[in-house]
């Protein structure tokens, strides 16, 4: 369908970029604590969002580019991507939160 990859799965390097991406977003706008919430909250349901990302395709693609959305839908059918992500949320929040040392 238009060149989008749908049925092959992500590759591991694939799917480290996307979760290192949107953890870096989230965690920019220091939005960590409801995104993880979120995640926790709905990670039963993730199968089911990943085919409402593919539902409103027509509608994202325009915005983020088909694609990705492609892909982001193959990463939220897997539930141990959404463990990857909140993990990954947690350790980018844990790394900005640290004092950086200060030089003497």
């Amino acid at each position: 369908m238009l060149g989008i990859q749908l049925d092959d799965p992500l590759t591991e390097e694939r799917k480290n970029e996307l979760v290192d991406s949107i953890a870096k977003r989230i965690v920019s706008r220091r939005l960590e604590t409801p995104a993880v919430f979120l995640l926790e909250m709905h990670r039963p349901l993730s199968f089911i969002a990943s085919q409402a990302a593919l539902v409103a395709m027509p509608f994202l693609a325009p915005l983020v580019g088909a694609q990705r959305v492609a892909d982001f839908s193959r990463l939220l059918a897997d539930h141990r991507s959404v463990e990857l992500l909140i993990r990954r949320i947690e350790e980018m929040s844990a790394e900005r939160d640290q004092p950086s040392p200060s030089p003497t």
